[in-house]
């Protein structure tokens, strides 16, 4: 039985392997900006409009803005066709 459970890790193993990283990329990024909206709107729906707003300004702060602007120049750059 051990075997044929090494067997089928390996096999699982191998098909993640074979992904094209673009979708992957993709997929993650649009993962991403999913939950921000999904979590603006949870903020929006659960505080006053004064702690929201306040809440919204700490998430899309000036470092969190060069993050993603830097996860959006990778993106870019692996979509880039050699």
């Amino acid at each position: 039985m051990q075997k044929k459970t090494r067997s089928l890790l390996e096999e699982l193993e191998s098909i993640g392997s074979n992904r094209d990283m673009t979708h992957v990329i993709e997929s993650r990024a649009h993962n991403i900006i999913t939950s921000a909206i999904n979590l603006i709107e949870l903020i929006n729906k659960h505080y006053d409009k004064n702690t929201s707003e306040i809440l919204e300004r700490k998430l899309f702060s000036d470092e969190t803005k060069v993050l993603f602007s830097k996860l959006k120049d990778l993106f870019v750059s692996h979509l880039k066709i050699p």
